[in-house]
């Protein structure tokens, strides 16, 4: 066999292996790992070298159906929703995205009772020695990371904190502490290392920081709220009116 006729073959091999493979992680072969099998592994899944399988990953990673990570190894590039998020009305994340067809699962990073920090006192109006209870969670939709929530609320709104588990502001409505008035500020931000893994994605990739501030019809402050959006996966909206125009004083 002539050496054109070896390189037309190899050719046509790890395109087919591209095909393939392409075809696994679209089907949800490997729907329970973010991170690609090991070439021992998959060399011998679809009986090829080394070789080959490589050119098939570098021509996934060019479509855009995976990247590598240095040193961390090759990754499945899942699809991600994308949320339009109003920023007029008072939800939860739960509601949120309930709404949108998905499913919000939540991962615990931290929960317990703690005395305020200065800007959380400063925030909720609290005394430095009142006790608050803070939740530190993943928020997820459909398994997909989509923001690092940081919540925190008086005590004394949620006596009962160690039986908590899902919304937040389910166990504040259930209490009778639903919050019916918000303020929040957004600005854009690199995320660092540590919430960038959290997040999945790369350090300094851009993010939504945004801060919350929520209260009772008393006007009392029930929840100071920080949150990290990924870029990627959040559009907040805003309904605008033209304000008028201002009547001319007759003199």
């Amino acid at each position: 066999m002539s050496i054109a006729a070896d390189s037309g073959r190899a050719g046509r091999l790890y395109k087919s292996i591209a095909k393939t493979l392409r075809h696994d992680i679209e089907s949800g072969r490997f729907a329970e790992s973010e991170v690609l099998p090991g070439e021992r592994a998959l060399c011998e899944t679809y009986e090829v070298s080394r070789t080959t399988l490589r050119k098939a990953i570098v021509e996934l990673i060019a479509e855009g159906v995976l990247f590598h990570r240095h040193g961390a190894g090759t990754f499945i590039h899942r699809s991600t929703p994308r949320v339009d998020q109003p920023s007029s009305r008072l939800t939860s994340f739960t509601e949120d995205m309930e709404l949108r067809g998905f499913v919000a699962t939540s991962r615990l990073l931290e929960k317990g009772v703690f005395l305020p920090t200065p800007e959380e006192a400063m925030m909720l109006g609290a005394g430095p020695n009142e006790r608050v209870f803070r939740l530190r969670r993943l928020r997820l939709a459909s398994g997909t990371p989509m923001a690092i929530e940081n919540a925190v609320v008086p005590l004394r709104f949620l006596p009962d904190w160690d039986r908590f588990d899902g919304s937040l502001y389910d166990a504040l409505s259930a209490k009778g502490h639903r919050p019916m008035r918000g303020l929040q500020r957004l600005r854009a931000i690199l995320l660092n290392e540590a919430d960038a893994a959290t997040l999945g994605v790369e350090p300094r990739s851009p993010a939504l920081y945004i801060q919350r501030i929520a209260y009772l019809p008393d006007g009392a402050c029930v929840e100071f709220t920080r949150s990290w959006y990924r870029a990627d996966t959040y559009d907040f909206v805003s309904e605008l009116a033209l304000s008028p125009a201002p009547r001319k004083t007759r003199r």
